[in-house]
């Protein structure tokens, strides 16, 4: 069975004014498609066609070396742009609440000081990448950043490996229509897009894994 792409959930201009709609047409439609379908070309044929994307992100070491690196990029690509989607909606900002908040402040100290450590991390990933929210093999919450797409799924590119709870996109294509060169504008409005229900759920499912 083919990767596919995975409808927006909300409209394109849901986001607005924090993220345009024309960069979500661009960002979803023709971005993360084009992943979808280079991923698809990658293992077409072979024993990871079809695989569950997060279990194929953990065992790149398993995909034959002519073919690994199509598959870092465009599985990354496509993993990380489906969590992307699905954290962000309309109405969002705001706090979060239960267990992800207390999780929060025990490890940060505060919300504010969690956007703070996701920012900095955002904005000192040179070039392209994303910053992450990541529950760690110790139980707690960190921060970390990865390069390009690559994402705490795989051993060994990010500081911290894990699941990612929330990521932030820092490719220009995320951001460059509206916000251009500036990124820390587009990060301070982006935490206003965020869907803290989402990340709750994607928390507790981390939990029980």
């Amino acid at each position: 069975m083919a990767f596919e792409l995975p409808p927006l959930p909300y409209d394109y201009a849901a986001l607005e004014p924090h993220i345009d709609e024309q960069t979500m047409r661009l960002h979803h439609d023709k971005h993360h498609q084009t992943y979808v379908t280079n991923l698809n070309a990658a293992v077409q044929g072979t024993e990871f066609e079809g695989m569950d994307p997060q279990e194929l992100m953990g065992n790149l070491g398993r995909v034959p070396e002519e073919k690994r690196t199509a598959v870092r990029n465009n599985g990354g690509g496509h993993v990380n742009h489906t969590m992307f989607w699905e954290i962000m909606g309309p109405n969002g900002g705001g706090q979060p609440t239960g267990a992800l908040a207390e999780a929060i402040t025990q490890a940060f100290g505060s919300v504010d000081a969690m956007k703070e450590a996701v920012n900095k991390a955002a904005t000192g990933r040179f070039g392209s990448g994303w910053a992450w929210v990541v529950l760690g093999a110790d139980g707690t919450l960190q921060v970390t950043s990865t390069a390009n797409q690559d994402n705490p799924y795989m051993t060994g590119v990010a500081e911290v490996s894990g699941h990612p709870i929330l990521g932030v996109d820092v490719w220009e294509h995320s951001y460059y229509l509206k916000y251009q060169n500036r990124r820390p504008d587009y990060l301070a409005a982006w935490w206003n897009a965020v869907n803290w229900d989402a990340v709750s759920r994607r928390y507790e499912q981390a939990r029980a894994q």
